[in-house]
């Protein structure tokens, strides 16, 4: 081979921890991530929403469960996923209309996504604890 072609060449193995994800890639993972999170714990919703509302017992059942503080991480961590996958969401829908496509835009945008998630979170998840 000559040298050129093995220049060319892509690394066997990449390093990770050198690679440097830009903000709209980094919002664009979390959105991937607060999805499959969301319908992975799906069940666990699911539970707690029909314990919640088929007799007096299992209200009780449920309002042991939610008081639990591992259970109140795990919820606090759901509504995360979801407002950060709904407002990446609304994201996407822009840049699918082509509103925002340029790279400044892009990268306001993902900012905006991420501090505005991650307010509402905070808001919502204060009012409901």
């Amino acid at each position: 081979m000559s040298e050129v072609a093995l220049k060319k060449r892509r690394p066997k193995h990449l390093q990770l921890t050198e690679i440097r994800l830009p903000l709209p890639g980094f919002v664009s993972i979390l959105h991937r991530i607060s999805g499959a999170g969301l319908f992975l714990m799906l069940p666990f919703l699911l539970y707690l929403f029909t314990s919640s509302l088929w007799s007096e017992e299992s209200f009780a059942q449920y309002k042991a469960v939610v008081s639990n503080p591992f259970s109140k991480l795990i919820l606090f961590g759901l509504l995360w996923a979801y407002l950060h996958h709904f407002c990446a969401g609304i994201r996407f829908l822009l840049l699918d209309v082509h509103v925002g496509l340029d790279l400044p835009s892009a990268r306001k945008s993902a900012g905006a996504v991420l501090v505005v998630s991650l307010l509402l979170t905070v808001l919502i998840g204060v009012k409901l604890w």
